[in-house]
C-alpha cells in the first residue's frame, strides 16, 4: 500500500470532522501537497471545497515553517560569515573576498530565477518540484519571505483550484 492509499484509506475510517485534518496533513507532504491531498480528500468522500481549503491550508503552513526556518538559518550563516571575513581581513571591510562559484545545480535554478523571477519559478515551480523545495531554495537565495510566501500562496491556491476542478468533476461525471 502506498502513501495516498493509506491517507486515502484514514479519511475513509475516520469521522467526519477529522476528515479535513487527514487532507491538510497530506497537504504538508512534499510531492502530495495541496492538490494532491485535496484529491485524496474527494476521492474518500469529502466535498470538493473543503478538501481544496484543507489541502491549501496543510501545504500552506508547511512552506511557511520552511521558509521561516530557512530565512533564519540563512541570515545566521551570512552574518557568520561576514563576520568571519571581516576578522580574517583584518577590520577592513574592502579586503573581504567575493564567494566561490556555486554548483551547477544551484546555478541552474539561479537562473531560472533570474529569467523567471519569483512569481514565475513559483507558479511553474510545482511542475518540476515541490512548493516546499522551491520555497527554501528562494529563501536560501535571500528572497524575502514576505514575497516567497506571498507567489508560493498564490501558487498553492491555483493548483489546487485547477486540480480540485478537474479531480471534483471527474468524480461527479463518474458517480
Amino acid at each position: 500500500m502506498n502513501l495516498i492509499e493509506t491517507f486515502q484509506n484514514l479519511v475513509a475510517q475516520v469521522p467526519e470532522l477529522v476528515q479535513p485534518l487527514i487532507v491538510a496533513l497530506a497537504g504538508a507532504v512534499p510531492f502530495i501537497e495541496g492538490e494532491g491531498a485535496a484529491s485524496i480528500g474527494i476521492i474518500g468522500g469529502i466535498h470538493p471545497v473543503v478538501a481544496a481549503i484543507a489541502g491549501i491550508v496543510g501545504n500552506f503552513l508547511c512552506v511557511l515553517v520552511l521558509v521561516l526556518a530557512s530565512s533564519g538559518a540563512r541570515q545566521a550563516i551570512v552574518q557568520r560569515n561576514r563576520s568571519r571575513q571581516l576578522v580574517a581581513a583584518g577590520g577592513d571591510a574592502a579586503a573581504i573576498e567575493t564567494p566561490e562559484a556555486a554548483s551547477p545545480r544551484k546555478q541552474k535554478f539561479q537562473n531560472a530565477l533570474e529569467r523567471y523571477g519569483v512569481p514565475g519559478v513559483s507558479l511553474l515551480g510545482p511542475l518540476l518540484l515541490p512548493t516546499q523545495f522551491t520555497a527554501t531554495m528562494l529563501a536560501a537565495t535571500g528572497v524575502s519571505k514576505t514575497r516567497i510566501l506571498f507567489w508560493q500562496g498564490l501558487a498553492i491556491v491555483a493548483w489546487t483550484t485547477l486540480l480540485t476542478i478537474i479531480v471534483g468533476g471527474a468524480v461527479h461525471v463518474i458517480a
